[in-house]
């Protein structure tokens, strides 16, 4: 898949994410069944970790966007300690800046503005798609936490790409459903 492929790919996994998340009140969002679990706040901030630190590790070397987020919402943190989440706002601010980075890093590509195009493009189309399946893994467990609080959960993703694979949405690398 191109590039512009994957960014509008990128843009679905995140807008059905989204839709996962903005019709809750904030007391479900930050709803935990008990300590060895994640509440859906965990999920959307590790999702915008796990993009933040591939992007920063594998593609530029860029300055944490939050230090503290990093740390708790980096999937080592022990489930025990995830339970002090910020507000949702907060999160979706850091969803929002690590998104705007890997934006910006297609753009430059895209552009022509990148001293190793070849390299990059290659680099950051595996990137992507790991990403976007990293978001839909995640979107699985936030739908599961949907239910137990009595809420729907779409049959399927925005996207005409992704296909279910163990219960999970992908995006498979040919771009072939």
């Amino acid at each position: 898949m191109d590039l512009v492929t994957l960014r509008d790919e990128y843009d679905l996994a995140r807008l059905y994410t989204q839709s996962l998340y903005e019709d809750l009140p904030e007391s479900d969002v930050q709803w935990r069944p008990e300590p060895k679990s994640s509440a859906i706040a965990w999920h959307l901030g590790h999702q915008a970790a796990v993009n933040h630190f591939l992007l920063r590790n594998l593609f530029d070397a860029e300055p944490s966007i939050s230090p503290r987020f990093d740390a708790l919402f980096d999937a080592a943190n022990p489930e025990e300690n995830r339970g002090d989440l910020p507000p949702l706002a907060d999160i979706v601010a850091y969803r929002d800046a690590a998104a705007a980075r890997t934006h910006a890093r297609l753009e430059q590509l895209l552009n022509g503005q990148h001293a190793a195009p070849s390299q990059a493009s290659h680099t950051l189309r595996t990137l992507l798609i790991n990403l976007i399946n990293h978001e839909y893994q995640h979107d699985c467990w936030i739908g599961e936490m949907r239910q137990t609080r009595g809420y729907p959960v779409p049959a399927s993703v925005p996207s005409q790409r992704a296909r279910p694979v163990d219960g999970y949405w992908m995006l498979p690398a040919d771009g072939k459903r």
